[in-house]
C-alpha cells in the first residue's frame, strides 16, 4: 500500500499523523482515498478544477509529478508520496 508523507499544516486534518497508508494505483486514486479517510484533505491539494494547486507540489518516487503525468503518474504499493506545500519568503 503506498505510504503518503502529510506535511505539518495539514496534519490537523489527519489527526496529527504524519504518515498515511492509502490503497491506489495513480495519484488521482490515492488523494481520493486520503480524502475518503480524512475528509477536506483533497480540497487542500486539489484546485476547484480538480487539478494539484499551483503551490502544492507532491512527489512520487522522489519525483515531482509535474515532470511526470500529474495526477494520473502511477502509484506501486511501495512508493512513497510526498505532499509538499510551497513556502513564500523573500529578502524583507
Amino acid at each position: 500500500m503506498p505510504t503518503v508523507r502529510i506535511p505539518t499544516p495539514l496534519r490537523r486534518l489527519t489527526g496529527g499523523e504524519g504518515v498515511v497508508e492509502v490503497t491506489g494505483g495513480d495519484l488521482r486514486s490515492v488523494v481520493q482515498g486520503l480524502d475518503a479517510i480524512h475528509p477536506g484533505i483533497a480540497e487542500r491539494i486539489l484546485d476547484e478544477r480538480g487539478e494539484l494547486r499551483r503551490f502544492v507540489h507532491v512527489f512520487v518516487r522522489d519525483e515531482d509529478v509535474r515532470s511526470q503525468q500529474g495526477l494520473d503518474t502511477p502509484v506501486g504499493d511501495d512508493d512513497t508520496v510526498s505532499i509538499v506545500p510551497a513556502v513564500a519568503g523573500g529578502a524583507g
